[in-house]
């Protein structure tokens, strides 16, 4: 719970002076709260901002290709030197949802993973150097995991099912 004085919100642990100048240490007594008009207020509704735009108000699961106000499909613009003006590409203008923003991050999180015994692999191409097996065991555990998690964010029909994907992620340790 959270306290406000006056509308304003205030922090019962610490020190407070009325405007009269008299000197409380805090104001965790219900009483002394209670004679200065400090009011209870209950907290704000939380909500997980990578997946939701406000409290239940979830962000876009889907890519949507997007279409202007009379059901005109939009594209991709560039700039035209010769018209000195943005043209039309043949490109749909898509907006990506969650599934395509959380595949793009575990992708990106498996290359990384990876990319940090990706020399082991040149050196075995370029002059035959043996791999050591547990190297071999862990990035194949890596792709094992991520074509997991991509496998699953694609199946998702929620985004409470995304969150419970995302929340089960089993990176292996090098």
């Amino acid at each position: 719970m959270a306290f406000q004085l006056n509308g304003k919100p205030i922090n019962i642990d610490k020190p407070y002076t009325t405007a009269e100048g008299v000197k409380y240490a805090n104001l965790r007594n219900h009483a002394i709260r209670e004679q200065l008009g400090v009011v209870e207020v209950p907290d704000e509704p939380t909500y997980d901002q990578r997946f939701y735009w406000g409290v239940d108000n979830p962000k876009l699961l889907d890519d949507r290709e997007e279409s202007d106000e009379e059901g005109n499909p939009l594209y991709v613009k560039t700039y035209d030197p010769v018209s000195e003006s943005m043209v039309d590409t043949t490109e749909r203008l898509v907006t990506k949802g969650l599934k395509s923003q959380w595949v793009a991050q575990v992708k990106q999180t498996a290359g990384s993973l990876l990319a940090q015994t990706d020399w082991m692999v040149i050196r075995k191409a370029e002059r035959d150097v043996a791999i050591p097996n547990s190297v071999a065991l862990y990035r194949a555990d890596v792709i094992v995991e991520a074509d997991r998690l991509e496998t699953a964010i694609k199946a998702c029909e929620s985004v409470e099912a995304l969150i419970a994907v995302v929340g089960a992620q089993n990176w292996p340790k090098a």
